[in-house]
């Protein structure tokens, strides 16, 4: 299994983070190649194959490997150790409907999943604090980075200390929106000049959800210089990341993951 390790603007000591890739890939197969994502309608063995191939690769048990179900939501889940001795029922409960986590634990990988969404990954090397969420149009909308900030800051980070890298996502060129999502934007009091442009020959906007997330942690008190975009579209790469884009709903995902040793 590849791994696509993602950079902070300045050295981390023993926390890593990273985007998995597709590897090889069938054209035909929107799920071809290495999906973790578990309710995308892949096969469940495959999934389940991944997970251990990753767990191995990262030298953890699987139980340590920590994912949520996603719903584009911006509900935040801390992984303590109440939540590592808890049965499967009420892990999978406490999972559900939630897009970002928050852990201080070392040796737990926490992740999201994401096929054109922006995943973020977040670090306070100082208070041992980490985070990932999975930021969408409706979750950017929502601030959902900052709700992950605050939730870090609870957990005793400073936003002044926390910095922060996002994986693989669409480019502003290939996120053409409707008019209601610019409106949504809008009414949740974003600059528009600084995330917004239009297609001069279609009149179709294009948002970028990169600069909006960076924007909102900005807000929340992380420095702008501790903040690092992806160098990667989701869409333009399909055949190195899963793109919903490209590929349609009924998709694999790209596992995007951070962890301390």
């Amino acid at each position: 299994m590849e791994l696509e390790y993602l950079d902070f603007s300045g050295p981390v000591k023993g926390v890593t983070a990273f985007s998995t890739t597709r590897g090889k890939v069938n054209g035909r197969n929107p799920y071809s190649g290495v999906n973790l994502c578990d309710y995308v309608g892949d096969d469940a063995l495959r999934v389940l194959d991944a997970r251990v191939m990753l767990a191995m690769q990262l030298g953890i048990d699987l139980d340590n490997l920590v994912m949520p179900r996603q719903t584009h939501s911006c509900r935040v889940a801390v992984i303590d150790a109440h939540y590592m001795n808890s049965d499967i029922d009420q892990q999978e409960q406490a999972l559900e409907g939630v897009d970002a986590l928050v852990t201080s634990m070392p040796g737990v990988v926490i992740g999201v999943n994401t096929a054109d969404c922006v995943p973020i990954v977040l670090a306070d090397e100082e208070a041992g604090v980490i985070a990932v969420a999975h930021a969408g149009w409706r979750g950017t909308v929502g601030r959902i980075a900052r709700a992950v900030v605050e939730e870090m800051c609870r957990l005793g980070a400073r936003a002044e200390h926390i910095v922060a890298s996002m994986g693989p996502s669409i480019c502003q060129d290939c996120f053409e929106v409707g008019d209601e999502v610019v409106e949504a934007f809008s009414k949740a009091g974003f600059d528009l000049d600084a995330i917004v442009t239009r297609d001069a020959a279609t009149g179709k906007a294009h948002i970028d959800l990169r600069a909006a997330n960076s924007a909102v942690l900005v807000a929340t008190g992380v420095p702008v210089g501790n903040i690092v975009l992806s160098r990667h579209c989701s869409r333009c790469e399909h055949e190195r990341f899963f793109s919903a884009r490209r590929l349609g709903i009924d998709s694999g995902r790209t596992f995007t993951g951070i962890y301390r040793k």
